[in-house]
């Protein structure tokens, strides 16, 4: 029998609700000694990106559209409720009144607590992003393949 737990979770929206649910499983699973693996693919890949805001960034105007259009972890809009960007801004409200980690604050732990951050590749291609456009902490581009062999073993979420 395996001693060693794993967790593996495909991040594919990027959701600020969506994305909180990403980093929570992430950074209880890596803070009880789990093995972690987040796959970003297609919007969830705005949660790693290197520049935060809004930011024309891709490679052609189509593509730099999308990137303006996301903005990363400080603007994700939430999935229901948004509020023409106000539901976000409750949210962190109501959590920091019930002592709970932002979004902000879990993706920093789970960079802290080693957790593995993987970027689609395919899905950067679609999208015109190149391996420069994300944080230093992702750990590697890959692609569908190679994802699922790191996650061979444990369980897998799709968010």
């Amino acid at each position: 029998m395996q001693d060693e737990k794993k967790l593996s979770i495909i991040a594919f929206s990027g959701d600020f609700d969506k994305l909180t649910a990403v980093f929570t499983l992430a950074t209880g699973a890596a803070a009880v000694g789990w093995e972690v693996n987040i796959f970003f693919t297609f919007w969830g890949l705005d949660a790693i990106k290197q520049q935060q805001g809004r930011a024309f960034v891709g490679s052609n105007w189509l593509t730099r559209m999308f990137g303006f259009m996301m903005g990363g972890l400080k603007v994700a809009p939430t999935s229901r409720f948004n509020f023409c960007g106000a539901g976000p801004r409750l949210f962190r409200s109501l959590m920091r009144k019930n002592n709970v980690a932002t979004l902000e604050e879990l993706a920093d732990a789970a960079k802290a607590l080693g957790v593995n951050l993987y970027a689609c590749e395919m899905a950067m291609h679609v999208l015109g992003l190149k391996r420069e456009d994300f944080i230093p902490e992702v750990k590697d581009v890959l692609g569908v393949a190679s994802f699922l062999k790191f996650a061979d073993g444990g369980q897998t979420l799709f968010i």
